[in-house]
């Protein structure tokens, strides 16, 4: 059963500078409090779309929050604090129907650098973390960090571990990462304090894609395929010549989606 927003902790409204408020749902990174923040999210496009929402600049939501950026001359900031915790006490929790895909990963060492001592600090055979990342469906909650950059719930217990103490300065665009209880892949070439298990082939943004530049979108599930060194290559290339539909990569459409 889901909770109604009434029987969830009531939202809080911080300060952001003195253009923006947050409005934020609750301290954890977990399903129902994500719920209601796209819920809100959803109340906040239909009084924009209505056309009372002047003055309102953007909104960006994320994990737990949802910061609301707007004019200082045109709209008092008091008034639109009351607004928001008033709508943010009313709004639905809301799922999203996403796309299921699976995405080949190769976890050999030269993909994998954190991926053996992962496995010695968790106590866990190499063969074990591997299976672990590929048995677990991940959640898209957000993207972020940079275009396309998918911040994923669902990573195992067994396999939590903390962000490296000195991030590196390149991490590899199509690395799969770690961090606490998340997972992420990098789209680009990038610094990074992520724990890299395994690396993937498919390009996770294309500029060129007008309709879908990121490959994974917030409501999306996310199933890790384990290929060897010769897969990977293979793939790698046909996605450099440009003759791999990463559409071929859905599984399907996620059902269930909806209001709370």
């Amino acid at each position: 059963m889901n909770a109604s927003p009434s029987a969830l902790p009531p939202a809080r409204l911080l300060p952001l500078g003195d253009a923006a408020l947050t409005v934020e749902f609750g301290s954890a990174i977990e399903p129902q409090i994500h719920a209601r923040v796209l819920g809100f999210a959803r109340e906040l496009e239909q009084l924009a779309a209505s056309g009372r929402m002047d003055g309102v600049v953007e909104w960006v939501p994320t994990f737990r929050s949802v910061t609301v950026y707007f004019e200082p001359d045109r709209i008092d900031a008091e008034a639109l604090g009351t607004t928001l915790l008033a709508l943010a006490r009313t709004s639905p929790s809301l799922t999203v129907a996403g796309a299921r895909w699976r995405i080949p990963v190769c976890f050999e060492p030269e993909f994998a650098p954190d991926l053996d001592e992962l496995a010695v600090a968790r106590a866990l055979p190499r063969d074990r973390v591997v299976e672990l990342m590929t048995q677990t469906v991940f959640s898209v909650y957000m993207l972020g960090f940079q275009p396309g950059f998918s911040y994923m719930g669902g990573l195992p217990e067994a396999l939590e571990m903390p962000r490296l103490a000195s991030p590196r300065k390149r991490v590899p665009a199509g690395s799969v990462a770690v961090a606490q209880r998340m997972c992420a892949a990098y789209p680009w070439d990038s610094p990074g304090g992520w724990q890299l298990l395994g690396r993937t082939p498919v390009p996770l943004f294309d500029a060129a894609n007008a309709k879908r530049p990121a490959l994974l979108a917030p409501g999306d599930q996310v199933l890790w395929q384990a290929v060897d060194r010769g897969a990977y290559e293979a793939l790698l290339a046909r996605c450099v010549a440009g003759t791999f539909d990463r559409e071929g990569l859905r599984i399907e459409a996620r059902p269930g989606g909806g209001v709370l």
